[in-house]
C-alpha cells in the first residue's frame, strides 16, 4: 500500500470527513488520493488560514477535520491557531510538507523551516516528524490522541519521507 493511501484509510480509520487543502508539490499524491475518495469531503483552500476556518467550521457542524498544507505557512497561521483552534479546544491534524531542509532546491523555502518548529513550540503544539515512509505507523496513534484531547497537533512530513523533491 502506498503511503498516500495509508494517510487517507487512518484518517478514514479516525472519522476524519472532511479535508481542506493548499497546493504542495510534495503533498500531491495524498491530496489526489482524498479527493478521490468519496467518503471524505474536500475542499481546497487558497490560504492556510482559511483551511483553518473551513475546518473550525466543519467540527462546528459536527465533522472530523484535518488541513494538508506547507510549512511555509506557519506564519500566516498563528493568530488562527490561538484564537480559534486553541481557544475553542479544537482538534486539527495538520498534515504539514516541511519544506527547506537538506537538498531543498527553492532558497526561500529553507528561512521559514529554521523557524517552523521553533514556531509551533512556542504555541505548544505536539509536533511528529516523519522522516521515512515507515514512520507514518504513528498516524493513527496521532490521529487518536488529537480527537482525545481536543488540540491541534502537526504532523511534518520532510523530502525524505516523500522519495525527495
Amino acid at each position: 500500500m502506498s503511503v498516500n493511501q495509508r494517510i487517507v484509510d487512518d484518517f478514514k480509520k479516525n472519522d476524519i470527513s472532511f479535508v481542506t487543502t493548499v497546493p504542495c508539490k510534495q503533498l500531491a499524491g495524498v491530496i489526489d488520493a482524498i479527493e478521490e475518495d468519496e467518503s471524505i469531503y474536500h475542499i481546497p483552500a487558497n490560504k492556510e488560514d482559511e483551511g483553518m476556518g473551513l475546518c473550525a467550521g466543519a467540527w462546528m457542524g459536527g465533522k472530523r477535520p484535518a488541513i494538508i498544507m506547507q510549512n511555509t505557512a506557519i506564519g500566516v497561521t498563528i493568530n488562527t491557531l490561538v484564537t480559534l483552534t486553541q481557544y475553542y479546544r479544537m482538534p486539527l491534524p495538520m498534515l504539514i510538507s516541511y519544506r527547506g531542509e537538506l537538498g531543498e532546491p527553492v532558497a526561500c523555502q529553507v528561512e521559514m523551516a529554521v523557524h517552523t518548529k521553533a514556531l509551533l513550540a512556542q504555541l505548544n503544539i505536539p509536533t511528529y516528524h516523519f522522516h521515512k515512509e515507515a514512520d507514518a505507523e504513528e498516524l493513527d496513534a496521532i490521529l487518536k490522541h488529537t480527537f482525545m484531547c481536543n488540540k491541534p497537533v502537526a504532523i511534518l512530513t520532510d523530502a525524505s519521507f516523500w522519495n525527495g523533491y
